[in-house]
């Protein structure tokens, strides 16, 4: 038999994985990426990570990147958000449609998922995941091998096709039973026990509704929420700005039509994008946020506002930087409380589990 993986590159999908194996089950994996996906280590992308498990069970892996049809759900999720904007069980339902679509392609008898009972709030709790087979028609043949001996038989259990006393029993949200399969396994190069989905994060969450309040979610948009500090100008006009080196090449990468590019030349410091009515008194207004993150010991800066093709100058302009109190009246996300952004700000626990898990 033959049996399609939904892989995350996490602890559980990977465990699921290797309860298949043990079994002689022949395993193709199936991965799903969007650009709030944070099942990562540091080294890597969700994908990578996907890959590198795939790798070493020697199994074929397929990745589906759902990032745009995903915003559309972010947007307006039918069975709404968790704690946060995450629609928790709106992507499990595309998720598990797209997989049975492809259970065709490739052959498969069933689906598996490394899903616990209990662990999530929203999306793994029993009538949850029977709401989800009914949606996406896979009554019966979606397995779940950490938890499968506390969920009713499935079909792949009553056919004999996998001994449903070789599968555990796991439920909660305690890791420890899946870290003692793991070293039962050997398994020791896991990045991801706890999983993540950037939408859970508090913070950013502030930032994606901000977003949809006043402007549209788009890719572009989405990949921008996940770098520098955020603020509002008004409701038409936004900054961003970054942090560090790395961040002020990824906002550069990130800019479009119609963006200002605002950098004080006089001392390092940030680069920022201005998006939305560039209005004097917006230009303004932004180069003096950007300057009170700039290294100006005390001095004023001179702010050099850049087109999109960040060469043109288009003006030069002393500014003093704001203050530390003015500043705050802008910003979306507040300073003491960063989103948790993995391979800059280092993940999260509280996260859930994304791309497959």
């Amino acid at each position: 038999m033959k049996a399609l993986v939904l892989l995350s590159g996490g602890l559980d999908s990977t465990l699921a994985i290797k309860l298949m194996l043990e079994q002689g089950i022949e395993v193709e994996a199936l991965n799903f990426s969007t650009i709030f996906c944070q099942c990562t280590s540091k080294r890597s992308s969700c994908g990578s990570e996907a890959k590198r498990v795939s790798e070493t069970f020697g199994i074929p892996i397929k990745v589906i990147n759902h990032s745009e049809v995903f915003l559309e759900i972010v947007k307006r999720p039918r069975y709404g958000y968790g704690s946060q904007m995450n629609p928790c069980i709106d992507c499990r339902i595309l998720m598990f449609k797209t997989a049975a679509d492809y259970m065709k392609q490739s052959g498969a008898s069933f689906l598996v998922t490394g899903e616990v009972l209990g662990q999530r709030p929203m999306s793994q709790h029993l009538r949850a995941l029977k709401l989800i087979e009914k949606e996406t028609g896979l009554e019966g043949l979606i397995l779940r091998p950490l938890s499968a001996r506390v969920l009713e038989p499935t079909i792949p259990e009553k056919m004999g096709w996998v001994n449903r006393e070789k599968l555990s029993a796991i439920k909660g949200r305690s890791r420890k039973e899946q870290i003692s399969l793991a070293e039962l396994f050997e398994l020791k190069d896991y990045p991801c026990p706890s999983g993540g989905c950037l939408l859970t994060d508090p913070s950013f969450s502030r930032r994606v509704k901000d977003i949809l309040t006043y402007s549209d979610l788009t890719v572009n948009e989405g990949m921008l929420l996940k770098y520098g500090r955020h603020f509002r100008l008004n409701p038409q006009t936004k900054l961003v700005v970054g942090r560090n080196e790395l961040e002020n090449k990824i906002l550069l990468s990130l800019v479009r039509d119609g963006d200002m590019i605002i950098e004080i030349k006089n001392c390092p410091g940030p680069v920022a994008i201005l998006r939305g009515n560039n209005s004097d008194a917006n230009i303004k207004l932004a180069a003096g946020i950007t300057a009170r993150y700039a290294d100006l010991s005390g001095e004023d800066g001179n702010a050099e506002v850049r087109s999109r093709d960040n060469i043109t100058v288009l003006q030069t302009i002393g500014i003093a930087p704001l203050t530390s109190s003015e500043v705050k009246k802008y910003l979306i996300s507040t300073p003491d409380n960063p989103p948790r952004l993995g391979r800059v700000d280092g993940a999260g626990e509280e996260t859930i589990s994304c791309c497959g898990n």
